[in-house]
């Protein structure tokens, strides 16, 4: 199985490289065939987001720590790096530097003050202040529509941007660049966790006290995820503005920091793919039950069906409550919980023939569970 682990990122990688090469069209997924701008355009998205959900997934999964605040990282990296660009004059490269420079100096402010809450008022008073913070930068950002648009946003100033990343014809170069994103935050995120780092967050998030008494810094720790995730999460947000072709002030609502978390639960917090899953997976579907609302089957249809069809949320939000209860552990653990059924029917089918005893039956399950706590 570590052969199997260490091998799948290199095949999954071979196929996201692949993708713009192919002339595959897969109906009702993707418009056209996978080389077209329409569907590396959704491709792209898919990429960024699964990257977004990876980031995000370094608070929720990995310390336990549910931040309603991550999209102010995200429109700090696209309006700062258009503004950069606007305003200063800077080109892409340096604005976009700037912006994400920002975003790490800005995360460092607020978490020390957001887990300071931690604290004094426990895990809600943690995500209390990160979502007063992300509050107070969208309605900045929504009340000020000489410096940020508004309800509009920025267009991309396409003048301090490389050629090769704008227009039609350059999508494929956006989804190189989205993909370099995702393999560069799984990267980090996957190395730290694998390192002492990890072994340490995973202890604070176990039991935050005997971590402390054991001699680790809680607050250090949980501040250095904290300022990785949302230097993360502005980076992302740069490779949003050029892929979008503008800033826009959804990027700064609580709805999409709530649109992260329910792309981690659905693949599976804490865990190496799920993230990935669950960001394009939720992407991919918001796109098209978007399309599927507004065409002309669904108009057909009676006011029973049409009604809750016509809304993409009221859908994306049912999967996820099937998710939840069906399979608590999110999409990725499906193949184990697979396993383990197909596992088990022949256990019992021996226990009843050869008249095993319960206590064979708990040593069986019990080594199920390490090897399935071992493999994830």
């Amino acid at each position: 199985m570590r052969y199997v682990r260490h091998l799948a990122p290199l095949v999954v990688f071979a196929v996201l490289l692949s993708l713009p090469y192919s002339a595959l069209r897969i109906p009702g997924v993707f418009d056209g065939a996978l080389n077209t701008p329409g569907s590396l355009q959704l491709l792209a998205l898919c990429l960024l987001f699964a990257g977004l959900a990876v980031g995000y997934d370094l608070l929720f999964g990995r310390l336990g720590l549910m931040s309603f605040g991550h999209a102010l990282y995200v429109a700090i990296g696209a309006y700062g790096a258009e503004l950069a660009m606007k305003n200063l004059h800077l080109p892409l490269a340096e604005g976009a530097a700037l912006a994400i420079a920002v975003g790490a100096l800005t995360s460092l402010v607020l978490g020390t003050v957001s887990l300071k809450g931690v604290g004094r008022l426990g895990a809600v008073g943690f995500a209390m202040v990160t979502l007063a913070f992300a509050q107070a930068g969208s309605i900045l950002v929504s009340r000020d529509p000489k410096t940020t648009g508004g309800e509009e946003g920025l267009p991309l100033s396409t003048e301090k941007v490389p050629g090769h990343l704008v227009g039609v014809v350059n999508t494929v170069n956006l989804y190189w660049l989205a993909l370099a994103y995702l393999v560069l935050v799984c990267a980090v995120v996957w190395w730290l966790t694998a390192s002492p780092v990890g072994r340490a967050w995973q202890a604070i998030r176990d039991n935050e006290r005997r971590a402390e008494v054991l001699g680790l810094n809680p607050f250090r720790y949980q501040l250095g995820a904290f300022v990785l995730a949302g230097t993360l999460g502005a980076a992302g947000g740069v490779v949003h503005l050029l892929v979008t072709a503008g800033a826009t002030p959804e990027t700064t609502t609580s709805d999409f920091t709530l649109a992260l978390l329910v792309m981690v639960v659905l693949g599976g917090s804490g865990t190496r793919w799920g993230p990935l899953l669950g960001g394009a997976l939720y992407t991919l579907l918001d796109h098209r039950l978007g399309a599927l609302a507004t065409s002309d089957g669904v108009a057909s249809l009676p006011a029973v069906l049409r009604v809750p069809l016509s809304q993409p949320l009221v859908l994306l939000g049912a999967l996820f409550v099937v998710v939840v209860y069906a399979v608590p552990g999110g999409l990725v653990a499906l193949p184990h919980r697979f396993r383990r059924l197909t596992r088990h029917r022949p256990l019992r089918s021996a226990h009843a023939v050869g008249g095993g005893d319960g206590d064979g039956d708990g040593d069986s399950t019990l080594n199920e569970r390490e090897q399935v706590a071992a493999e994830a």
